[in-house]
């Protein structure tokens, strides 16, 4: 007798009626986990590419062009079948294919993501010298627990305009052998007022400066000797003076690279999965799907700002070019937003047992048990929420149960503890539906966060389904 015969009436309505997440390495056989692994290797390459939303941008337009797909730029036209891709002044990029169905009718399918992550970005006027070191003043990005970056090796990623218009990339730490970068912490000898502090007062923000040098140069006549031995090395390498620091985006990020986590591999621990653990699985679904929809995906910035500027998701540069590719078809853009159909995928948080008092456990999102859609964010009664409609939901739903895609919905903890938003409500706007959908993260926003395998592909297969 098998083990479902054995089961009694009970257990078999019970096993009908009652849901219970996944999870999708129990679920997957060895092929499909062997697929989760070689999928994790191309993502963990992008990651350490990609430490700023400049460098993901460079290594979309990379993969995109080594698919065959081409520029656009506003007022080009488009035809069905067409591989396009749309750069916004180099930090946000849109990868596009034209479908075969009918515009108005069909709508576009959208993946948005984002590809900018916490950090510290350098001040305008930044480079001092104090008691035997040089420093640069900074300004941190988004939201962060400022003590989590002191003491751990930085690198120095960014673009400067020189006084000329000349545009010089920086990047320095990330290679064996380059020198790496620090922000300096108190020792606890010294430590016993800083400890009394709340945390978020632990460090402040203006005490995240960066050790960038303390060599003096040779001139007993100098003061400041070895800020001038910086900027003679940033004048050899780069052509800088220290007036062309105002005209520089320059960010102090970790230096060390993706790393597999525990004696089985199943986890990934890296710099930047929030969000950029979606936007690679929907530039890959993008790229590797022939679908007969027209599919988009949307690789923005400012999204930890609140999606501000010209590179954020608010800026009118994404309308524009869903309205400009609906035109180039002879179909009306408002016809056709109102049928499109959005996946704003974004990390949420993973349940840790560690912190299981911020945790709702029910309406939790679990590791390993695949993409995890949150039908609303927000906080404090759903503020600042687009909450999509149980009609798209349910729509969603069946197209994972009928591609065997695993998945799971929670919500960013306890109600009036968590909450949090991101880019659907933006889409939303444009009258297209909308939902959430991305990772479980561990330690979000922390120089190092960690994620599982198997929801990093669980992901990618939402996508492809969602395209197809």
């Amino acid at each position: 007798m098998s083990k479902d015969e054995k089961k009694t009436e009970g257990q078999k309505l019970q096993d009908a009626l009652s849901y219970k997440k996944k999870n999708y390495f129990e679920e997957a056989d060895d092929a499909e986990r062997k697929e989760m692994f070689d999928y994790a290797e191309g993502y963990m390459a992008f990651l350490d590419q990609s430490k700023t939303e400049r460098e993901a941008c460079a290594y979309a337009v990379s993969a995109a062009k080594a698919k065959g797909f081409t520029e656009y730029k506003l007022g080009d036209k488009v035809k069905k079948g067409d591989k396009k891709y749309f750069v916004n002044r180099d930090k946000s990029i849109v990868v596009f294919r034209i479908g075969s169905e009918d515009l108005e009718k069909d709508g576009y399918r959208i993946i948005a993501s984002h590809i900018d992550a916490p950090r510290v970005d350098i001040k305008q006027n930044p480079l001092y010298e104090d008691s035997g070191m040089c420093f640069l003043k900074t300004h941190y990005y988004g939201g962060i627990k400022k003590y989590q970056w002191t003491a751990i090796p930085l690198a120095l990623h960014g673009v400067v305009m020189l006084a000329d218009g000349a545009k010089k990339e920086i990047r320095v730490g990330d290679k064996e052998g380059d020198p790496v970068f620090y922000i300096n912490d108190l020792l606890p000898h010294l430590g016993r007022d800083q400890m009394g502090k709340p945390a978020g007062k632990v460090i402040e923000g203006e005490q995240l400066n960066v050790v960038v040098g303390g060599l003096p140069y040779r001139d007993k006549e100098l003061n400041n000797k070895i800020k001038l031995t910086v900027l003679k090395i940033l004048n050899e390498r780069y052509g800088m003076c220290e007036e062309d620091f105002l005209s520089a985006e320059l960010s102090a990020v970790p230096a060390f690279g993706a790393r597999d986590v525990g004696f089985d591999r199943a986890l990934i621990g890296a710099y930047g999965h929030d969000d950029r653990v979606c936007s690679y699985p929907a530039l890959t679904a993008v790229l590797d799907n022939d679908s007969r929809h027209t599919v988009l995906a949307m690789l923005v910035d400012k999204e930890e700002i609140g999606s501000e500027g010209t590179t954020g998701i608010q800026c009118k540069a994404y309308e524009d070019l869903m309205e400009e590719i609906a035109l180039s078809l002879g179909a009306d853009p408002r016809r056709v937003r109102a049928a499109s159909k959005c996946l704003s995928s974004d990390v949420t948080a993973a349940y840790d047992s560690n912190f299981s008092e911020v945790f709702e456990k029910m309406n939790a999102a679990m590791i390993s048990c695949g993409t995890c859609m949150c039908k609303f964010t927000g906080g404090g009664g759903k503020s600042g929420s687009s909450d999509a409609s149980a009609e798209f939901v349910g729509e969603i739903r069946k197209i994972f149960a009928e591609n065997g895609v695993v998945w799971q919905t929670a919500e960013l903890g306890r109600v009036d503890v968590g909450g949090g938003g991101t880019v659907a409500k933006f889409v939303a706007k444009l009258n297209i539906d909308t939902v959430d959908l991305g990772v479980p993260v561990i330690s979000m926003h922390a120089p190092y966060e960690l994620i599982s395998k198997a929801d990093l592909y669980s992901n990618y297969k939402a996508f492809i389904a969602f395209m197809k």
